[in-house]
């Protein structure tokens, strides 16, 4: 299987892989969004808390990602600068019924963005505004709004509407990503 695999490297016939670092508070949705981007007969039926973090793979028509699912509870997220170093890009999750703790996103996000592994480098950013379905939700125009995103100058970055139980917006999320991590990788 070694020649093979190396076959289609050099043919450009194999994937390249990925390192993305899904992020967001406790209970926004990550390991939900990132369990529907897999293949239907390799996703899970029951979905628990991410305790520390958990690492999932899936495709896209020309990348394989490796996803860091990273625990979104208060004494987890310390963890997170450990993994910014391999990430290539950052899908960063939030939820939009959750106005009280849209505050502590923001912080989480500000801390995120100002980290020396983060700060200067140009990856692209996904923001998933997630659970839409939900009657309290905001737009995402107003969690763009809320996380101040609009001064965010020195990274790509996207915001997509999303309802990860669904499914609803995530393929447009990781397209967007998908060429983002292209352009940087050309």
């Amino acid at each position: 299987m070694g020649l093979l695999d190396r076959l289609s490297g050099l043919l450009g016939l194999r994937k390249k892989e990925v390192h993305v670092l899904c992020l967001g508070l406790d209970n926004s949705g990550k390991t939900t969004i990132i369990n529907k981007l897999k293949p239907s007969n390799a996703q899970s039926q029951d979905i628990v808390p991410t305790i520390g973090f958990s690492i999932e793979k899936f495709k896209s028509s020309s990348l394989s990602f490796t996803v860091f699912d990273m625990s979104g509870q208060g004494r987890y997220r310390n963890l997170w600068e450990h993994y910014y170093k391999e990430g290539q890009a950052i899908i960063f999750v939030i939820d939009s019924s959750d106005i009280l703790r849209m505050v502590v996103a923001k912080e989480e996000l500000d801390t995120l963005l100002n980290h020396p592994d983060i700060k200067h480098r140009r990856i692209p950013i996904l923001f998933f505004a997630n659970k839409m379905d939900l009657r309290d939700s905001v737009t995402s125009v107003k969690v763009s709004q809320l996380l101040c995103l609009e001064n965010i100058k020195d990274k790509p970055w996207h915001i997509c509407a999303s309802d990860a139980i669904k499914g609803e917006g995530l393929q447009e999320g990781v397209d967007w990503l998908q060429d983002q991590i292209q352009a940087v990788k050309t």
